[in-house]
């Protein structure tokens, strides 16, 4: 990589976080990582708070946010020693709390570009299908492992993951515990990418540093109304899409871009 994309620097956010999570600027991309390589970056719940602080405390210079795990596996989802004896109503809560973590993710103001590799199993699936693009290496392999340990998905999983492969395919997953490889993944729509092993953290710096280069506000529209507008019925999805097209024409900075198109001083879209 040149260097005057790659000026790393160690974040210090206004959040204490835990061992499991760290944050490095490169420039504007945030990389956030996860840091329990010797439990195949299982996820407990210091790293899941760790990371909804994070993610509502990002750097205000962070134009892109690159989400990876060290070691060889992405995350191979909830640590089950952290699972104790809880009644329904704590389980509930501790469900609510992933939510949040989750949920901050997803609407992270900024995009969130994941890059994953070895497991992406269950909770992992669920924290990946919260970014907002995913670039899979092709030793990851993703599973919901869940139903036959007992267990139902708690992390939004149920809600997300079916957006990208549909309920049957998802139901399948839980019933079976089938494992699905990278290649299956890239076709059924998990993952946007698929590169060779150890290019994953490459690429997906080099998708943050695309979509940095967008307007904020168009980013905003794209992370925040697009899904809105999928969700909605026919005749206010048209209306929330004119009402963001509006706000986004109408930007002082889509006006300076416009103009540099039309004096041939922008970039044209041609077949690669």
């Amino acid at each position: 990589m040149s260097s005057n994309f790659e000026t790393p620097s160690q974040a210090n956010p206004s959040v204490d976080l835990p061992d499991s999570v760290s944050l490095e600027l490169i420039n504007d991309i945030a990389v956030v990582r996860i840091a329990r390589s010797h439990k195949r970056n299982a996820l407990d719940d210091h790293t899941v708070l760790g990371l909804q602080s994070l993610f509502t405390n990002l750097p205000a210079t962070a134009a892109a946010v690159v989400l990876t795990s060290a070691g060889e596996h992405f995350s191979a989802g909830l640590d089950l020693s952290d699972l104790t004896e809880k009644t329904p109503i704590e389980s509930v809560a501790h469900s609510q709390m992933w939510h949040r973590a989750f949920a901050a993710i997803e609407n992270s103001s900024v995009p969130v570009i994941a890059a994953l590799r070895g497991a992406v199993i269950g909770g992992g699936l669920e924290l990946a299908s919260a970014t907002h693009l995913r670039v899979a290496e092709r030793s990851t392999f993703y599973a919901l492992p869940e139903g036959s340990r007992g267990l139902f998905v708690g992390g939004g999983g149920s809600v997300r993951i079916p957006r990208l492969i549909g309920a049957h395919r998802m139901a399948d997953m839980m019933l079976t515990g089938r494992v699905i490889d990278a290649q299956h993944g890239q076709d059924i729509g998990i993952s946007h990418y698929l590169v060779d092993d150890g290019a994953g953290e490459a690429k997906a710096l080099e998708l943050a540093r695309t979509v940095a280069q967008n307007s904020p506000i168009t980013n905003f529209a794209i992370l925040q109304a697009l899904p809105r507008i999928a969700a909605a019925g026919t005749s206010e999805g048209y209306l929330l899409e004119s009402l963001m097209a509006a706000v986004a024409t109408s930007s002082p900075e889509a006006q300076v871009r416009m103009q540099a198109f039309l004096d041939g001083r922008a970039k044209r879209v041609t077949q690669a």
